[in-house]
């Protein structure tokens, strides 16, 4: 599976980061857009590999992701784009996965000098701002334009970020903002 390269500034203010990454010569190309997605364990015993499911409003995909570490390239993904969120849900159903969890965030997308900037706002926590790139320095280096050290960074997946607010996503079936 490839690596994705990304990390995490929690805790922002989104509009506040829109205007910064936009000062920076970034651009706009999506959103606010309401993402849905399901969540399914591909093995209850191992939380590191789990199958997403996820309509961005524009797009279905269906993934495997899996966490190796929690660094900027410890998490692997296969993505393909299905047609239907529904759809696939009740075929997933029939392969024999149930969903352990419905989610809804919403994201603002930007392009900065190659990199992808998503503004992510979930229920119950503060907003974060995600970096991916072409690689760990590259993520550094566009954190490093936007005025962020290393150290401000994250790779935490968003189960992990919920529990730095004393939530555990596991009990909670339904994330939404309804």
């Amino acid at each position: 599976m490839p690596a994705e390269f990304e990390a995490k500034v929690l805790d922002i203010d989104p509009a506040k980061i829109a205007e910064l990454i936009r000062s920076k010569g970034g651009e706009a190309v999506g959103g606010p857009t309401l993402q849905r997605r399901y969540v399914y364990d591909i093995d209850p015993a191992d939380q590191s590999k789990w199958i997403r499911l996820r309509d961005n409003g524009t797009t279905t995909t269906l993934a495997v992701k899996q966490i190796a570490h929690d660094g900027i390239d410890g998490t692997y993904e296969v993505e393909v784009i299905v047609n239907d969120l529904d759809a696939t849900n009740e075929l997933l159903g029939f392969l024999g996965f149930q969903p352990k969890g419905y989610q809804e965030n919403r994201r603002s997308s930007f392009v900065l000098e190659g990199a992808q900037l998503e503004i992510d706002e979930w229920p119950m926590i503060p907003p974060y701002l995600e970096i991916e790139a072409s690689s760990p320095e590259e993520v550094r280096r566009i954190a490093a334009v936007l005025g962020y050290d290393e150290q401000d960074l994250t790779s935490e997946n968003t189960t992990k970020v919920y529990k730095r607010y004393g939530i555990d996503l596991s009990e909670h079936k339904i994330v939404s903002f309804t």
